[in-house]
């Protein structure tokens, strides 16, 4: 099987190629190179003799067309978008032209490629969603595949979007389309920008960890190794027009995320005096912050049989790890822009 990932150089989207080359399939990686991505999150499999890359853009449709010709991909794997919520606030329009308009040139591009290969029955295309399209949960309740959607941010509204294009592709053209909505990821090579890595880098640092309004935010965090696992399954047993949530059923608040990670690094780099839970500091909340987020995986797992191997506490401790051993890797990115700043505020 031959693998279109877009977005491969991403953060999910390079764990993506990664267990797809480990599997045995091949892999084209289609990558516009934006801030947040680094050819270095895939320098592991550059070499093999099954992966390609394609330095494109989803909004150039004779560039999808070139590549669709070329390659003659079975699956497509989209998952190149606008991703972080602060950067929608302050600039909505790159994620309205990516996320929407760059998901329906993918759509276009796989259907006529799909059509000139007879409308092959085989053919996948696999959108990655976010649960961030169903909105806020109360204290209790979980999002199921059947949810209406609610999406409060920029970024949630416009991958809301390019879930309705999918599924029109789907009913309207009869392309073949999976959909999977996940948690919120974390792990290794994990852009410097998102709360995880900015707690760690902040920590040692020695800076202020921020942490908005009172940091009773829940979220369901997913390791994204077992995120890149759970896509290829879903690729591999998923039933075409079918949407699947995927969630690593680790709910916590931020704030027992961030004193988590706080104790990890006291026993992995201890200070000379006091620990790195001194440095959390509580700042103004983002606007339209949703307060809660918990997947129902009910049906990925009975339907797929997939579940999360890695606890968060256990990947939070890999991670924690991974930024120790991979200083070169963070210290590089640190100087793109908005790294480093406070986001979303312009609201």
């Amino acid at each position: 099987m031959k693998i279109l990932v877009t977005g491969g150089a991403g953060f999910i989207g390079s764990a993506v190629v990664r267990a797809a080359i480990a599997k045995g399939y091949s892999v084209v990686n289609l990558d516009a190179l934006t801030y947040a991505a680094c050819l270095d999150n895939v320098a592991s499999v550059s070499d093999h003799m099954d992966y390609a890359f394609e330095h494109a853009d989803i909004r150039d449709r004779s560039a999808l067309d070139r590549i669709f010709a070329e390659h003659q991909p079975d699956v497509v794997m989209h998952l190149a978008a606008e991703s972080h919520v602060d950067r929608s606030i302050d600039g909505p329009g790159d994620f309205v032209e990516t996320n929407i308009n760059g998901t329906y040139n993918m759509l276009e591009a796989a259907r006529s490629y799909w059509v000139s290969k007879g409308r092959s029955a085989d053919f996948r295309f696999h959108h990655i969603s976010t649960d961030e399209v169903f909105g806020s949960l109360g204290a209790t309740g979980m999002f199921t595949e059947d949810m209406p959607y609610d999406p409060r941010s920029p970024y949630s509204a416009s991958k809301a979007a390019s879930d309705h294009l999918v599924r029109a592709w789907h009913e309207t053209y009869g392309l073949p389309v999976l959909i999977t909505n996940c948690s919120n990821n974390y792990g290794p090579y994990h852009f410097p920008e998102k709360l995880i890595p900015v707690v760690i880098l902040n920590a040692l640092a020695g800076k202020q960890i921020p942490i908005y309004g009172k940091g009773d935010n829940i979220r369901d965090w997913l390791y994204v190794e077992d995120h890149a696992d759970a896509l290829l399954t879903v690729v591999e047993k998923g039933k075409p027009g079918r949407s699947y949530n995927i969630g690593g059923e680790n709910e916590r608040t931020n704030l027992e995320l961030v004193q988590t990670i706080c104790t990890i690094l006291d026993e992995k780099r201890p200070l000379d005096k006091g620990s790195y839970a001194d440095q959390i500091t509580f700042v103004t909340d983002r606007p339209g912050h949703d307060m809660r987020y918990a997947i129902d995986p009910t049906r990925v797992r009975s339907e797929l049989g997939w579940k999360p191997s890695v606890t968060v506490e256990e990947g939070l401790d890999k991670t924690v790890q991974w930024y120790l051993d991979n200083e070169d890797w963070w210290r590089a990115l640190q100087n793109r822009s908005g790294v480093g700043e406070r986001l979303g505020v312009k609201a």
